[in-house]
């Protein structure tokens, strides 16, 4: 079992590098770092069933690939994630460049999570049309996976196209680091079993998902192929028992989230998530 802990890299929070260095040396799996590129101040989408006011650390996030760089340098042995890179918002020749570097450079580290987003008026500043955003999503992906793969890459599609170019370096990990594929909608499966090599959902108000992971598995089964692992996103604390019923069900990795402040409020809630990692065992 695989114990990770997430951020809001918020400016005014404990920063990437020094608590990269605290994750590892408690010995625990992975460090994971959001993406907003920035939140519109008019905004009409709502943030899930939790109101419309959005927690101060939405606005004041470090850029997403550089918390990772900082937390990369800092460390030897950790995992460094995307918990989720909204690549409906960015390039993909860009993207593909960013996280082959942060791959090679941390000797294969990198796990890229992925996701469509939620912010309507977010991703439109982008030019993303939020009707579209989940199959340009996997074309972008698509789009990556071939620059990563080949020495000259081409893609055409609805909404990328490019015709033979080289970019280098190529990811530490072959053929890619792995895509972790965020969420739980009503076609987030079927979007693993196609291009992700995981599966991230939030536990959210399900009490169980093993009726999801067998749907997973028969998905994955259809395309060919074998089970992929799975991690759960802000994993509940101070809850063992649900915890242990969970990893029964197939998760192999939890990830709990950390709150966006010093190094005072965030050391001791590291202290503990190690507590209930040894406790579940």
């Amino acid at each position: 079992m695989k114990y990770g802990v997430l951020m809001f890299q918020a400016e005014y929070a404990m920063p990437p590098a020094e608590l990269a260095r605290a994750v590892e040396e408690r010995g625990l799996e992975s460090l994971w770092f959001v993406d907003h590129t920035h939140i519109p101040a008019s905004r009409e989408s709502a943030w899930g069933d939790r109101g419309d006011t959005l927690p101060d650390y939405y606005y004041h996030c470090h850029d997403l690939f550089l918390a990772m760089m900082a937390a990369v340098t800092a460390t030897t042995r950790l995992v460094i994630g995307s918990g989720v890179c909204l690549v409906v918002e960015r390039d993909p020749i860009v993207t593909a460049k960013e996280v082959a570097t942060l791959d090679h450079l941390s000797g294969g580290r990198i796990e890229f999570g992925i996701g469509g987003g939620w912010n309507r008026e977010e991703m439109e500043n982008h030019g993303t049309d939020f009707r579209t955003r989940w199959k340009l999503m996997r074309e972008r992906v698509e789009a990556m996976k071939e620059i990563w793969a080949h020495d000259e890459a081409t893609y055409h599609g609805d909404f990328v196209n490019f015709e033979r170019i080289c970019s280098w370096p190529k990811p530490h990990q072959q053929p890619h680091p792995p895509v972790v594929i965020g969420g739980d909608g009503e076609r987030t499966l079927q979007r693993v079993a196609r291009y992700g090599d995981g599966w991230m959902p939030f536990p959210g108000g399900r009490q169980s998902f093993k009726e999801r992971m067998a749907e997973l598995n028969d998905l994955l089964a259809q395309a060919g192929r074998g089970p992929v692992p799975c991690s759960l996103f802000f994993a509940p604390k101070g809850k063992p028992d649900k915890l242990a019923q969970f990893r029964e069900e197939g998760f192999s990795r939890f990830i709990f989230g950390l709150t966006s402040a010093g190094r005072d409020v965030v050391l001791p809630e590291l202290d503990r998530i190690v507590a209930l990692r040894d406790e579940i065992g």
